[in-house]
């Protein structure tokens, strides 16, 4: 192999790498539709959600995805990603389904332990009541084994039981392609498409696709100040606080969750291909460097995939 042939050979096995995770994400979401009554995938904006719904257009095509969309919105959402989640979902003619925190607290389902507090935890009531609502009984997400140690502990296709909670100790085995998706009254799985899929695959195959994203995604000025070793974004939300500098910084955001506990990193990146060089040279997951919710051991995630989180 000389110096000329090697960079084509590498594209070649990345392509085909790329080809074999997005075939298993097909695979999985027609067995989706195959097995289950009433299933719906959940849409949130973020690049995983639309790494998922590119899948799902290739699987059945514009106008023919043959569940609806879910997005459970806490009313702290950064503007940009949901006015993109719903212009996504209008271009493939795709059913947009959106439940609210915020109803679920005028309701009285969820009590905030203080004003400021983040509402990002609480998206577990809301997802169980629009189960409850729309009997549900599959739930697609985009989350990966690669974004933190409780995730990896997740089959493809995950049992929830009538309470919507997740047992890890208790879990069905997946063997050849082969799944129980047997259910009893009440009971609904969380299943996992892109699990095997790394936040570098995710971005290589944004860049081969050419996937449009909320520009949130590449690097842009913002005001941010340091806070506990995270570039905290400066919002309405999330004020700096007294004694703290705010400096007008460079950065993206690896992922979009609630403003509230959500900060970028410092990056130029400016394109998807800029992302992945990026990628390349990180050693931090995108979660430990830009999730503030789960710095404490009282939100782990662990502990909140078993009350009914995502």
């Amino acid at each position: 192999m000389n110096a000329r042939t090697e960079p084509g050979l590498l594209a070649q096995l990345n392509n085909q790498h790329l080809d074999a995770l997005e075939e298993e994400t097909i695979f999985l979401l027609r067995e989706v539709a195959g097995a289950f009554e009433r299933p719906a995938l959940l849409f949130s904006g973020g690049k995983d959600s639309l790494v998922l719904l590119k899948c799902a257009e290739k699987a059945f095509g514009i106008g023919r995805i043959p569940y609806p969309l879910l997005m459970i919105d806490t009313g702290h959402n950064f503007p940009e990603v949901t006015e993109f989640r719903d212009r996504r979902a209008a271009e493939l003619q795709a059913r947009l389904i959106v439940r609210s925190v915020e109803d679920s607290m005028a309701r009285g389902t969820v009590r905030l332990a203080h004003p400021g507090e983040s509402r990002n935890v609480h998206q577990s009531v809301t997802l169980l009541e629009a189960i409850d609502e729309f009997r549900f009984d599959a739930l697609i997400g985009g989350a990966r084994r690669d974004e933190e140690k409780a995730r990896a502990k997740e089959r493809m296709f995950s049992h929830r039981d009538s309470f919507g909670q997740w047992q890890p100790k208790d879990q069905r085995p997946e063997l050849w392609n082969l799944f129980n998706t047997r259910l009893q009254p009440g009971e609904h799985f969380r299943v996992f498409p892109i699990s095997n899929w790394t936040e570098l695959d995710v971005w290589q195959y944004i860049d081969r696709e050419r996937i449009a994203l909320p520009a949130l995604y590449y690097s842009h000025a913002r005001e941010v100040v340091e806070r506990k070793g995270l570039l905290v974004p400066v919002t309405p939300l999330t004020p700096a606080r007294a004694g703290e500098t705010v400096e007008v910084r460079p950065v993206r955001f690896r992922t979009v969750g609630d403003i509230t506990c959500t900060c970028p990193v410092a990056s130029l990146a400016g394109s998807a291909a800029e992302v992945v060089i990026e990628t390349l040279a990180t050693d931090i997951s995108e979660r430990g460097a830009t999730r503030m919710d789960d710095k404490t051991s009282d939100s782990s995630m662990e502990k909140r995939k078993k009350e009914g989180y995502f």
